[in-house]
């Protein structure tokens, strides 16, 4: 039986120029409407070439037998990715983020077309290092993070991933309330929501959540652990506060909701990708069963 070649799949955003585009319709009318403000497109217009560049080498750089894709960020919840692809992100370290809750186990290496502008933490190989990774990464031999990723699944049923964070709370971030339990305490909460951050996402949110709050929890991206912080939780005859931040094994954190409307679960900072978690509903977030792949150089 033959087997199926490996798709090398190229992951991108649109750039800041082409929602610019899109906006005004010409690169005149966009010129015009940031010189009127002081600024210049020509930088936006730069780094949408250094983008579109570094896509065009990354796609020369595979295997001349592979199958190559593209899909952009907004298409993701209706690309369907197989076992045998390996994921390129090109971009900024969230579109990993964005990447990896559709993914199951597939490498992916991520590639930065812009070091002055992005950290590079989670896109951190070589331009010219790719040749090598890729049928490397297909045959289990080039060096890898298997990173920790947040489940948050639904009494429902429905579940949700995440390789930053999970956001459970009000949608417009007023006062939430819930009940919150871990293995050894429980209590009712109105808070302004709570997050569930992995090792990766410690270094985003939770880690301005820590720094403000003074509860630092160490967690490594590929530690089986995942830590839930509260925030700015109120006190009151029928709320408490002593559950404020933890670290969760598989035992995980059970969370209640006590919402009539208005409550959601989000995860990675994408608001509008939002499961409702209405009064009564039942959410338990932990370490998901899955990582993140992730090649490193």
């Amino acid at each position: 039986m033959a087997t199926i070649s490996p798709r090398a799949v190229f992951v991108t955003r649109e750039t800041d120029y082409e929602l610019l585009l899109a906006r005004h319709a010409t690169r005149g009318q966009a010129k015009f409407f940031l010189e009127t403000r002081g600024q210049d497109i020509d930088l936006l217009e730069d780094r949408h070439r250094r983008l579109h560049a570094t896509v065009q080498a990354g796609r020369a750089a595979a295997p001349a037998d592979w199958r190559q894709a593209a899909v952009l960020r907004a298409d993701l919840d209706r690309f369907l990715f197989g076992p045998e692809d390996v994921i390129v992100v090109v971009g900024q370290d969230g579109l990993v983020a964005n990447v990896a809750k559709y993914l199951d186990g597939q490498p992916v290496l991520g590639l930065n077309p812009a070091p002055d502008l992005y950290d590079g933490v989670l896109v951190r190989v070589p331009l010219g290092r790719l040749p090598e990774l890729l049928p490397a990464s297909v045959a289990g031999a080039a060096p890898a993070e298997r990173r920790t990723m947040v489940e948050a699944r639904l009494d429902t049923g429905q579940r949700l991933l995440a390789l930053n964070e999970v956001f459970v709370g009000h949608y417009s971030h007023q006062s939430a309330r819930y009940h919150i339990a871990t293995p050894d305490h429980a209590e009712d909460h109105s808070s302004s929501g709570l997050i569930v951050s992995s090792g990766t996402g410690a270094t985003g949110w939770a880690r301005s959540i820590m720094e403000a709050t003074h509860e630092a929890l160490p967690l490594d991206p590929q530690e089986r652990a995942v830590a839930f912080f509260v925030r700015e939780p109120f006190p009151s005859v029928a709320t408490g506060t002593a559950l404020r931040a933890g670290k969760l094994d598989q035992a995980g954190l059970q969370v209640t909701s006590r919402m009539n409307d208005g409550g959601v679960i989000f995860a990675d900072g994408i608001e509008q990708d939002f499961i409702a978690f209405d009064w009564g509903q039942g959410v338990t977030l932990g370490p998901a069963a899955q990582t993140l792949h992730l090649i490193v150089s």
